[in-house]
């Protein structure tokens, strides 16, 4: 497969191309086109003029849901695809354009609904006859960067919300993983996007990556993927508004209250889902010392259930990470975890990009494995006394994405909610769980606190005007 990048829905093919391969069995996907800095230059001039004549409300909505048509159309294509580019098993690839097809959707509702407020100024004897009135404007030009383990969903909702909200935008997908986004916005040109309202290229970091982050013309940045990334982007990107979604080091918190079944499945499902490489996967499940051993026996039968194996077989549950650097680093830390005193019960071991299921115990609280993101198909299991100490445990780490917790104690689950810093907590739910549509980001090294979702990322997307008249 070899894609052009897209300049203001213009086909851009070079001879300089980026090569994307199998993580299963390294073998070429595919290659993109690169574009460099007349090309970017283009796309921002053509966005900027586009806006003169902006999509109506029924525009943009209509374009979201024939895309949201087209999606589902292509769904195996697309989860071949994505399978060919991250290694995923198939099973994680279809649920993801599922999932994909929810934002189009979400956002083709929000698109069609009406903002602003009134304020009556003779509310004060300060004030006047006059009413003072908001209304939504979109930003002018937004630069998104996306990651590559969710290359169709992560991308849906930089780009959907963008679209509903009538804000244009450059969008630079992961190097890893750009095939995906490359076709999405194919599937949303022949929707009828005007080429104006999005760009999708790849290209050099000087070149095209820092100069799409830092041009004046850009009035904000969202960007998914690595704290140390994320942060040198709110370093480099000067005054404008920026939405960084960063890692997380969720966990999953284990009551002796809990029902067990629940508590393996959930484990499970958080752990080794996608190959483990989600920031809001369960990175560390934290089990109370009472149950400790029954959990963690029922725990390491129901892993062995997650097969891995050829992402492109219908019968693996674990494909490949992402390639094979990332699942050496995953051995290292499993070894290393070893060396602090951790015991493997199951898994540990590696071949070219893929980790096995891995199951330990007794692992130290500041062990690599838990002190830091392991984006993996990893599952340590450590013990706590009660929640107080698991909350004191997660607060003091670095990261703020999301947590669960297993309990039928409603008070216990209320103080879990109330007290453990993160942007999200699920009672008796993995910590990921959401609907596309709902709010969801995090704080401290997780984020700035701005949430995405469809309606928080356009609220973040647009401006509020406001204007007052005479009002007799």
């Amino acid at each position: 497969m070899d894609l052009p990048s897209y300049i203001a829905g213009k086909r851009f093919d070079s001879d300089n191309k980026l090569e994307v391969f199998y993580p299963y069995d390294n073998s070429l996907t595919g290659t993109v086109s690169k574009i460099g800095r007349p090309q970017l230059d283009e796309a921002i001039k053509v966005s900027l003029e586009g806006q003169k004549n902006p999509l109506t409300r029924y525009e943009r909505h209509s374009i979201l849901r024939k895309a949201a048509v087209l999606l589902a159309e292509h769904r195996e294509e697309l989860a071949k695809l994505i399978c060919r580019e991250t290694g995923l098993c198939m099973r994680e690839t279809m649920y993801e354009t599922g999932r994909s097809s929810d934002v189009m959707e979400f956002a083709a509702i929000e698109a069609l609904k009406d903002d602003g407020e009134v304020f009556s100024c003779d509310i004060s004897p300060q004030g006047k006859n006059r009413k003072i009135i908001t209304f939504k404007q979109p930003i002018q030009l937004i630069s998104s960067i996306t990651p590559f383990n969710h290359p169709l969903n992560q991308v849906a909702h930089k780009v959907a919300p963008a679209i509903a909200a009538g804000a244009p935008m450059l969008l630079k997908p992961s190097e890893k993983t750009p095939l995906t986004a490359i076709r999405f916005v194919e599937l949303l040109y022949e929707a009828g996007l005007p080429g104006w309202m999005l760009s999708v290229f790849v290209g050099d970091l000087d070149e095209v990556i820092t100069p799409m982050i830092t041009d004046d013309r850009v009035e904000m940045v969202s960007f998914t993927g690595s704290v140390e990334i994320g942060k040198l982007i709110a370093k480099t990107a000067g005054y404008k508004k920026t939405c960084l979604e960063l890692g997380g080091n969720s966990p999953l918190i284990i009551l002796e209250d809990a029902d067990m079944e629940l508590a393996v499945k959930l484990a499970a499902e958080g752990s080794f889902r996608n190959s483990g490489q989600r920031c809001t996967a369960v990175k560390r499940i934290l089990v109370q010392d009472s149950i400790l051993d029954e959990f963690t026996e029922k725990f390491v039968a129901k892993a062995k259930e997650y097969t891995c194996g050829d992402p492109e077989d219908p019968d693996t549950f674990v494909g490949t990470v992402i390639d094979e650097p990332a699942a050496i680093y995953l051995e290292e830390v499993v070894k290393q975890a070893e060396v602090d005193g951790a015991k493997v019960l199951l898994g540990g071991n590696r071949k070219g990009a893929q980790m096995e299921p891995t199951v330990l115990s007794d692992v130290p609280r500041d062990s690599k494995i838990v002190a830091e993101e392991s984006f993996g198909p990893l599952a340590p299991i450590m013990a706590i006394r009660d929640l107080d100490d698991a909350i004191a445990y997660y607060n003091g780490g670095n990261f703020g994405l999301s947590t669960g917790i297993v309990t039928n104690n409603m008070s216990e689950a209320l103080k879990a909610a109330k007290h453990l810093r993160t942007g999200t907590t699920n009672i008796n739910e993995v910590p990921g769980y959401r609907v596309e549509c709902s709010p969801f980001g995090g704080i401290k090294d997780s984020g700035l606190g701005i949430k995405e979702g469809v309606i928080e990322a356009m609220k973040f997307m647009q401006n509020t005007k406001t204007f007052s008249l005479p009002w007799e």
